[in-house]
C-alpha cells in the first residue's frame, strides 16, 4: 500500500470522527428550572421499615410483589424486578431503617452516557429510561455512582430497569405511589427548592434528633431524592466519596471520545492491514524473483 493511500485512509477516519459528534451524550449541566424540579425529602428518623414503598411501587409498575418474610439487612439492593428495597442498618443510635431507589440525580450521569438518550432527565424532574431508543450498551449501568440501573439479564427481551419516580402520576399532579403509601409519612413529595428548605428547618428546629446534613442537596451536583438522618450518612450506607461535581462534567471528555474511538479506530487498523499486506506481497515478490 502506498504511503498516499495510507494518508488517505486516516484522512477519512477524520472525516468519520467528525461526523461522530452527531452521537454525542447529552450535553451536562441542560438543567432547566432547576428550582421547579419536583423531589422526595426522606426523613430517615421517622420510617418505620414497614415495607408499604416497596409494595405500592411493585403494584403501580406492575413488578412482582415483593416476598413478605424478608431480614431488612444492610445490603438488599434494588433489582430488576424491585425498584424500591428498604435496608436496616445499625447505627449508633440503634437500627436504622432507609429506603433505597433511584436518586434522579439533577445531572444524572446515566443520562449523559446514553448515546441515544434512552436515558432522560424530565423537565419535572423524574429521570426516566424509553425503551424504543434504547440500544442496549448498558453504559448507564457503568456510569452511574449509585449502581442503580439494572439490566434483565434473564430475560429473551432484556431492559434497564430502575425507579420511574412514578413519571405517569407526576405528569397528572400526583404523588409517586411510594409517597403516597407512606403510612409514617417520612417521605415528602414536592419542589426541590422547598423540599430542601424544610429539610434544614427540620434540623435547625431539633438539632439534636438530626445531623446538620441534607443529602443530596449538593451531592453529585445535586439528586432530587434527599435524605435526613440522625448519624452521619456513611453509617447508612451511603456513598460521602461523591464529592460536589456533577458526574457528567467529569465524564464529559470521556463520553464524547468514545464516538471518536468507534470512527476513528476502525480504519487506522485497516490502514495498518493493507500496508502490511501489500508488503508481505512485495517480499513474497522479490523471493520469487531471487529464486528464478
Amino acid at each position: 500500500m502506498k504511503r498516499r493511500d495510507l494518508l488517505k485512509t486516516l484522512c477519512a477516519a477524520g472525516g468519520a470522527s467528525v461526523a461522530a459528534t452527531a452521537l454525542r451524550a447529552e450535553e451536562p449541566g441542560a438543567v432547566v428550572g432547576e428550582r421547579d424540579r419536583l423531589g422526595v425529602l426522606v426523613d430517615t428518623t421517622s420510617c418505620l421499615g414497614c415495607r408499604m414503598c416497596e409494595y405500592a411501587c411493585a403494584d403501580a409498575n406492575g413488578l412482582p410483589t415483593p416476598e413478605a418474610d424478608v431480614e431488612l439487612t444492610a445490603t438488599r439492593q434494588t433489582s430488576p424486578d424491585q425498584w424500591s428495597v428498604v435496608c436496616r442498618f445499625e447505627t449508633d443510635r440503634g437500627p436504622v431503617s432507609v429506603k433505597r431507589q433511584c436518586l434522579h440525580c439533577l445531572q444524572p450521569a446515566c443520562a449523559s452516557a446514553c448515546l441515544t438518550k434512552a436515558m432522560l432527565k424530565t423537565p419535572e424532574g423524574p429521570v426516566i429510561w424509553r425503551e424504543s431508543k434504547c440500544m442496549g450498551c448498558r453504559y448507564c449501568m457503568v456510569s452511574c455512582p449509585f449502581d442503580v440501573p439494572k439490566f434483565e439479564y434473564d430475560s429473551a427481551v432484556p431492559k434497564i430497569q430502575k425507579c420511574q419516580l412514578c413519571f405517569d402520576k407526576v405528569q397528572e399532579g400526583k404523588e409517586p405511589a411510594c409517597v403516597a403509601n407512606c403510612p409514617a409519612r417520612c417521605l415528602t413529595f414536592g419542589r426541590r427548592s422547598e423540599l430542601i428548605d424544610l429539610a434544614w428547618s427540620r434540623v435547625y428546629g431539633e438539632p439534636d434528633r438530626y445531623v446538620r446534613h441534607v443529602y443530596g442537596e449538593h451531592e453529585v451536583g445535586g439528586t432530587s431524592w434527599l435524605y435526613l438522618s440522625a448519624v452521619p450518612f456513611d453509617q447508612l450506607g451511603f456513598r460521602t466519596d461523591l464529592g460536589t461535581t456533577g458526574y457528567p462534567v467529569l465524564t464529559k471528555e470521556f463520553l464524547y471520545a468514545v464516538p471518536l474511538v468507534l470512527t476513528l479506530v476502525p480504519p487506522f487498523l485497516l490502514a495498518l492491514s493493507r500496508a502490511t499486506r501489500a508488503r508481505d506481497e512485495g517480499e513474497e515478490e522479490y523471493d520469487d524473483g531471487g529464486g528464478a
